[in-house]
């Protein structure tokens, strides 16, 4: 039976596309914001929510990262991994000489940034909410704007391409997550990703913490920091690690971690990429 499935949208974004990647068959309720979609999977109103977290030009999506970190019902349940193409867009007719202002998520502007720059040289950029509003926004700018979104976004709302693939490195690829209230059962492929924080900074804590997992021989493919927002130099730890949360040795890590931090939280284990079945 078909589901419904939360996104960031509107429709024409990047975050639709991985949807429909995901389930084509679900019904795709477009949210305003990751908070909105964090929301309604937390309170139980939408089963699964598909956001971004991470992309290889811009690195980390924060508001996702924040999201995880302060909901305590969310859990990860899928990685999907998505090319991310971006293209041009103007009104029909538009000069692209004319054009004083360039619009998209700050995502996209960062991951064109060198091409604004090189072609665009005197225009402003605006930020969206997302690639999608940025074209309806175009549309209505009084002054000559351009769009940075996907070649779908110029299809749903009637603006016209005149260039593509602007992204700065070709092998622009940008990681979502779908996000539930229970996380995967255990393949034997797996990913599981956490955080935790110190109450006090000491010397080596980090080092201690690291070791748990490098003397089990467990790979840890991410290590990141985020500010807790409880003062400057309080930071969280985020990691992704290879291992399923039930397996032997990364629960005795877990727990060993446990004793050493003041917060720890396991975002979820779920299947790598490689081996989901979308």
């Amino acid at each position: 039976m078909s589901h419904s499935i939360a996104y960031l949208g509107p429709a024409g974004t990047f975050t639709e596309e991985a949807s429909v990647r995901y389930d084509s068959e679900a019904t795709l309720v477009p949210l305003p914001s990751i908070a909105a979609v964090g929301s309604a999977v937390a309170s139980g109103a939408l089963e699964e929510g598909v956001v971004p977290i991470e992309n290889s030009l811009e690195g980390a999506v924060n508001d996702t990262l924040d999201l995880l970190i302060r909901e305590s019902l969310l859990r990860i349940r899928r990685e999907l991994i998505l090319p991310v193409e971006h293209c041009l867009m103007v009104r029909s007719g538009a000069v692209a000489e004319e054009i004083q202002v360039v619009i998209s998520h700050p995502q996209a502007l960062g991951q064109c940034r060198e091409y604004i720059e090189r072609r665009f040289p005197k225009a402003s950029v605006m930020a969206a909410l997302s690639t999608a509003a940025a074209v309806e926004q175009m549309k209505v700018s009084q002054v000559p704007a351009a769009a940075i979104a996907p070649r779908r976004a110029a299809e749903l709302y009637g603006a016209e391409i005149i260039d593509e693939g602007i992204q700065d490195r070709p092998n622009n690829v940008t990681r979502f997550v779908v996000l539930a209230r229970d996380d995967h059962p255990r393949t034997g492929r797996d990913k599981t990703s956490l955080c935790f924080s110190f109450a006090e900074d000491i010397p080596g804590q980090l080092y201690g913490v690291l070791k748990e997992f490098a003397d089990r021989d467990i790979n840890l493919a991410k290590i990141e920091s985020r500010p807790t927002k409880d003062g400057l130099g309080r930071y969280m730890f985020l990691i992704d690690l290879e291992g399923h949360k039930q397996d032997a040795m990364i629960a005795e890590a877990i727990s060993l971690l446990q004793a050493r931090v003041s917060i720890c939280k396991i975002f979820g284990s779920y299947p790598r990429y490689e081996e989901a079945r979308l």
